[in-house]
């Protein structure tokens, strides 16, 4: 089962639903960690459990949202309430509280994914303004069984190798 995760697309229409479009056939659900800039009832966030960053200024998005998919509990916040620019401390906490096996978020625009305790933590970078390196990214999560596949992509599609990681849950 895949899962579609993005986060910081700061306004962006045309990549945000051609994203939608190329993955649409091949995920269970989409994620966007916040900072999408568009209305809640916006075509292009249709379909996206979505959350509310710092740069969206529309009440209708929650803060957070704790979700069982693909057989796993997840955590979704854009960040910024955590302090995930310094720390992945607050987040883990927060995590640990609902109960979350993985946590997405976003807010500091770099793409990464590691393993704290027994939670995966996941900031699919931004499609708009990446940090600490030049691709645009998104990812696509692949859960088999017990194990699980970050894969990282550009705006184009093309895989991005050196972020992608798989780790096992015992």
């Amino acid at each position: 089962m895949k899962v579609l995760i993005m986060s910081d697309s700061h306004g962006l229409t045309d990549e945000v639903s051609r994203i939608k479009v190329r993955h649409r056939n091949e995920v269970a659900g989409m994620i966007h960690c916040g900072d999408s800039e568009l209305s809640y009832g916006s075509l292009e966030m249709s379909g996206f459990l979505a959350v509310r960053g710092n740069c969206d200024f529309e009440g209708n998005y929650p803060e957070h949202i704790s979700q069982d998919l693909a057989g796993f509990r997840f955590f979704i916040t854009h960040g910024h309430l955590y302090n995930v620019k310094m720390t992945l401390m607050n987040l883990s906490y927060k995590a640990q509280e609902e109960n979350a096996q993985i946590a997405c978020f976003g807010h500091s625009h770099i793409a990464g994914s590691e393993m704290i305790g027994d939670t995966i933590f996941i900031n699919p970078g931004s499609i708009r303004l990446p940090k600490q390196g030049p691709e645009k990214t998104y990812v696509i999560l692949e859960v088999n069984s017990n194990e699980i596949k970050v894969n990282y992509y550009d705006t184009e599609g093309n895989s991005v190798d050196v972020l992608s990681k798989k780790y096992i849950f015992d």
